[in-house]
């Protein structure tokens, strides 16, 4: 399906809003071009949408009227997809009303009830906007209720905050001070040994660890349990990142699935569908520590004049209603395994199956892009990205919406199987000879 003008075109911009016009705009206003770097041009290949003016369901529209079947909308924020009737029709109710007050509004209670309602294992919540926001928050719960100063991280998994704590971990530490560099430490994923050498190098400092509850693999022999019994042994808590499990493994997050209890839990990305909403949840005697009714040292938990606002409440309740009413997980896993099998049916019939893994769990799927020498090739995944893209998909990952079809999924392994033949001839003759500009680049990167 190459990309096509959409018959429902967006509205006609003036001359100078060209897409290499916007391009030029945007650099010359923001740093990198856009406000979050997973968008940026060194993300995408040369001939990738510069600007997409809306979209609809699993599919989007460029500036010049392109249509795309969009993967991972919103990096995994729009789960039910755009422009979601139910969502849109709660928020534009709410708008009417007014979105932020001197005093708490109803819709606040009414929110924070029901998705306790969906995950039992959590006592109390509090809203904010952005996953960063939490992590941070459940950071300084960790460090008051232990008395310790540094936080150890999962090493395998790539994003937990924009804050000195976890920036300075990555590739890009630039105006992060060492003493803060010095405070996160890492252990690995269904390692339990590396998580308790941790506590031997730095016994009576670790206030607590943070991870995803799975990635692109699965927990083995029970270890979000025992590391959890390690934790609390050595006097840490354990901290949850459900930002993206939370609304796709099940409606009780991947900790129902796993069966077990953190101390405290991030998430947010689908719970507003696209609104800026995430939550702090955890242990009552924990988030109180923020509130108005604890003995202990109080702690400037979440405080934010956008934390609440209520046409973004109103969103996560039209979120959790449509999860409680409809199959949406359910049809995230049946549309994920759809993919997957298609596309491993086409990497086998080109003998590509070890150059292109997939993996993951159907509702949240990877692909790899390895070269001849069965690396990770940044110019072999760009050449994949744009050989998608010159037949309508838009798939920086494989993560599926409630949205996408069956015949939407038929038409990707379909692209699919033209952009592996391209592939695989790339891997023969050289992938620069097929490539149209210059490889993507990490994010976490010392210099452009």
């Amino acid at each position: 399906m190459d990309a096509r003008s959409s018959s429902e075109s967006p509205a006609t911009a003036p001359a100078e809003s060209s897409s290499e016009s916007l391009r030029r705009r945007a650099h010359a206003a923001i740093p990198a071009g856009c406000h979050t770097y997973a968008k940026g041009d060194d993300q995408f290949p040369q001939n990738a949408p510069t600007f997409i003016a809306r979209g609809q369901g699993c599919h989007v529209w460029d500036v010049e009227g392109r249509e795309y079947i969009e993967y991972s909308l919103g990096l995994r924020a729009v789960t039910l997809g755009h422009a979601y009737e139910p969502v849109v029709a709660a928020v534009r109710r709410q708008l009417e009303f007014g979105t932020n007050f001197n005093r708490p509004a109803p819709i606040e209670v009414e929110c924070a009830e029901a998705f306790l309602a969906m995950l039992p294992r959590m006592e109390m919540v509090k809203f904010c906007k952005d996953g960063s926001a939490a992590l941070d928050a459940a950071l300084k719960l960790a460090r008051a209720h232990t008395g310790r100063d540094m936080v150890a991280i999962c090493g395998d998994h790539p994003f937990f905050s924009s804050s000195d704590w976890f920036i300075g971990s990555t590739g890009i530490p630039g105006g992060i001070p060492d003493w803060t560099r010095e405070h996160t430490v890492k252990f690995r994923y269904n390692d339990l040994a590396s998580a308790q050498a941790l506590f031997d190098a730095h016994p009576g400092r670790l206030a607590c660890f943070v991870l995803e509850p799975a990635r692109t693999e699965e927990p083995r022999d029970g270890f979000l349990q025992a590391l959890l019994e390690l934790c609390h042994r050595n006097g840490a808590l354990l901290v949850l990142d459900e930002m993206i499990t939370g609304f796709r493994w099940h409606n009780g997050g991947a900790q129902h699935v796993y069966g077990v209890t953190p101390d405290l839990a991030s998430f947010g990305k689908a719970l507003g569908n696209g609104f800026a909403l995430s939550a702090l949840a955890g242990r009552r005697d924990l988030m109180e520590r923020g509130g108005l009714h604890t003995s202990r040292e109080r702690v400037f938990l979440l405080s934010t004049t956008h934390g609440a606002e209520t046409h973004a409440l109103a969103a996560g309740l039209a979120v959790m209603s449509t999860y409680r009413s409809e199959p949406v997980v359910e049809t995230l896993y049946a549309r994920g395994q759809q993919l997957r099998a298609g596309i491993e049916r086409v990497t086998a019939e080109l003998g590509l199956q070890r150059h292109v893994p997939i993996s993951g769990r159907p509702c949240c799927l990877f692909f790899g892009t390895l070269d001849a020498d069965l690396k990770p090739s940044q110019p072999f995944r760009t050449l994949f990205l744009q050989e998608m893209i010159e037949r309508g998909i838009l798939a920086p990952s494989f993560v599926v919406s409630y949205s996408h079809s069956s015949a939407d999924i038929e038409r990707t392994i379909e692209a699919a199987g033209e952009a592996l033949w391209v592939y695989r001839k790339a891997l023969e003759e050289g992938v620069e000879k097929y490539l149209r500009g210059p490889p993507v680049k990490p994010v976490y990167r010392r210099f452009t």
